[in-house]
């Protein structure tokens, strides 16, 4: 005789699952719960401070209960991944594939800047949820008009999802440097050019002298890659230059 978790036929994935399987008791929790808590423990410590026992403790369980509704870390992670991407909105699609892509791409830059621990699971091959479908599926309409093949706009928008979670990283890391770290770096950059074997480094501090923290990378960046990987022209617009 089976129960529900070794029936034949179970669906492996968390999203084709009800909320609680097998007998017993009313459900005293559910996933919406759970996740918030997991969330919770991500926003201050990472991915790192999500375990089972915690998240267990977090809503009041013990870890063998919290079985019940999630399996594995992973699929908490799945669940996790999935609610952060709820935030994420869509703005109006405008006819411009590189344009929506690029204010697709802002929204989830706001997205992973709330909730830093988002960008390990961006980086991996992520999961597929029902936000990841939603996402797809909104990148791929923003390509519809695009000569490309299907397999090349799969690849722009997880290109689009990889380079929002370089641009956030390197935002992240780099954040409010100081006056005096930056004149540092500066006065060595300076004494790099002028010692000469550096030709190509010093053509391009010339041609384009480094100023203050760039707070577009992604706009300037983004659209180059895209015109990369879907034809046509380079962007001329000023935010892509």
């Amino acid at each position: 005789m089976y129960t529900d978790e070794e029936r034949p036929g179970r669906p492996g994935s968390i999203w084709l699952r009800k909320e609680r399987a097998g007998r017993g008791p009313a459900p005293v929790h559910d996933r919406a719960g759970i996740t918030a808590a997991a969330i919770g423990l991500a926003d201050d410590g990472g991915l790192d401070a999500v375990t089972m026992r915690k998240v267990a403790a977090a809503i009041g369980s013990g870890a063998t209960a919290l079985y019940r509704y999630v399996e594995r870390r992973d699929e908490l992670l799945e669940l996790m991944l999935d609610a952060a991407l709820d935030e994420l909105r869509f703005p109006a699609l405008t006819g411009d594939a590189r344009a929506d892509l690029l204010a697709v791409a802002r929204e989830l830059r706001t997205v992973c800047r709330r909730h830093p621990w988002l960008l390990d699971l961006l980086q991996a091959r992520p999961p597929m949820t029902p936000r990841v479908a939603a996402y797809l599926e909104y990148a791929l309409a923003a390509m519809q008009h695009v000569d490309a093949p299907g397999r090349a706009k799969l690849e722009a928008a997880a290109t689009v999802t990889g380079m929002v979670a370089m641009v956030v990283r390197t935002e992240l890391g780099s954040a409010a440097p100081t006056r005096e770290r930056e004149a540092a770096q500066a006065e060595y950059l300076r004494e790099v050019v002028a010692g000469g074997g550096h030709p190509h480094l010093a053509e391009v501090v010339r041609s384009s002298p480094p100023g203050p923290g760039d707070d577009d990378l992604l706009g300037r960046l983004l659209p180059r890659v895209l015109a990369g990987l879907l034809g046509g022209p380079e962007p001329r617009t000023p935010e892509a230059r």
